[in-house]
């Protein structure tokens, strides 16, 4: 069992427990948000400033250069944002200005004058379908948001502000762009035996990794509530994981049993957990030797070993994915959470989580590269 002392400077943490954990996921920082705001600007701007420059260039060139074709510029980029009434707005600008040009360079009634115009009302046209089919994909993309959201709330349910004598609080953060849900899974189930707690990495990325972390985790909920001991969940769960996992699929997760002021673990191959005591001192409960994770009892001994650490009132339990710890910053520095347990002294659970959230952020300095969740609870 790793300690790391009473410094006050060393402390865990975590973060929320609504239907989407950390509020909508938000996984960009302040900067990025002022970044994105600053592209659309300039992709706004675009149609516009081809215009101008066109226009000024054509005048001061005279009509020997035959610039006017390229007042289509501008029609050309209105689709890339905005409405259909935009990109018209911005193609009636255009021929207005081809039209005047045209007269200014008395090739209104030549071939260069027809073919110019012929330009701009073509590419409007063309505009105006790209317009619609955007339209359309986004429309898909807002559907298929809808359907991750109602998965979230199916695989990964709010976890219970209250279970027994513990406060829970939990966070999630998916590194895919724009999803809800990840290969990542937690779960805390108030059982007759005791609060049972699962915190569990499924290997790989993507859809296959939310269906094996559902696997794990329909498992789970049935065990928890009639097992007699958590050693009994972690070999019902074991069994379910191996009939259904394919190849090399697997599952580092660990388990948790919290009761008469005792939490037993059982770890599958996961990231040791952090414990922060009353008194301010933070220690990482291990086992003597870690099991092979979920889905590989096939290449050896699976079954890990109970081990056991006092959980006391006022103590803090922190359960979290190798997403957290294996988090990078810049120049490839993993991030320090037992150097940030002092974000842990907010009085409500969801507010010390956020603050770790936000830290993590920080260190990152960019969207995460991993699934991230954590998992808090907090003997009242």
């Amino acid at each position: 069992m790793r300690t790391f002392g009473s410094d006050r400077s060393h402390r865990p943490a975590v973060c929320d427990d609504r239907p989407y954990p950390c509020g909508e996921l938000p996984r960009v920082l302040e900067g990025d948000v002022s970044e994105e705001n600053g592209r659309f600007a300039v992709l706004s701007a675009l149609p516009f400033v081809m215009i101008a420059a066109v226009t000024i260039a054509d005048v001061a060139s005279g009509p020997a250069v035959g610039l006017l074709p390229l007042v289509s510029l501008g029609p050309a980029f209105a689709p890339l944002v905005g409405g259909w009434r935009r990109t018209a707005c911005i193609g009636a600008i255009a021929l207005v200005l081809t039209s005047g040009l045209g007269v200014y360079d008395d090739v209104i009634d030549a071939t260069r004058g027809y073919v110019s115009i012929a330009s701009v009302v073509g590419v409007t046209a063309a505009g105006l379908v790209a317009v619609s089919m955007r339209r359309q994909r986004e429309a898909e993309l807002d559907n298929v948001r809808s359907i991750a959201e109602a998965a979230q709330r199916v695989l990964l349910k709010p976890v219970p502000r209250l279970a027994g004598q513990l406060r829970a609080a939990v966070c999630y953060m998916s590194a895919v762009a724009e999803a809800r849900i990840g290969g990542d899974l937690y779960e805390v189930v108030a059982a007759p035996q005791g609060v049972r707690v699962i915190v569990g990495d499924v290997q790989g990325k993507g859809l296959d990794a939310v269906e094996t972390a559902a696997v794990v985790l329909g498992a789970f909920r049935e065990a928890a509530l009639d097992e007699e001991d958590l050693l009994g969940v972690g070999r019902r769960l074991v069994r379910s994981v191996d009939r259904q996992l394919e190849g090399e699929k697997f599952v580092t997760a660990i388990l948790a049993e919290i009761r008469d002021r005792e939490v037993t673990f059982l770890n599958y191959g996961h990231p040791a957990p952090l414990l922060l005591r009353a008194d301010g001192s933070v220690t990482l409960p291990e086992p003597i030797s870690y099991a092979l994770p979920l889905g590989l009892s096939a290449h050896g001994p699976s079954e890990p070993e109970p081990f056991r650490a006092d959980f006391r009132p006022g103590d803090q339990l922190l359960l979290y994915t190798d997403g957290v710890t294996e988090a990078r910053d810049r120049d490839g520095r993993f991030y320090p959470l037992s150097d940030r347990t002092h974000l842990l002294k907010e009085r409500d659970a969801e507010s010390a989580l956020e603050a770790v959230r936000q830290d993590l952020l920080q260190h990152v300095g960019g969207p995460m590269q991993d699934d991230a969740a954590m998992l808090l609870l907090r003997y009242r």
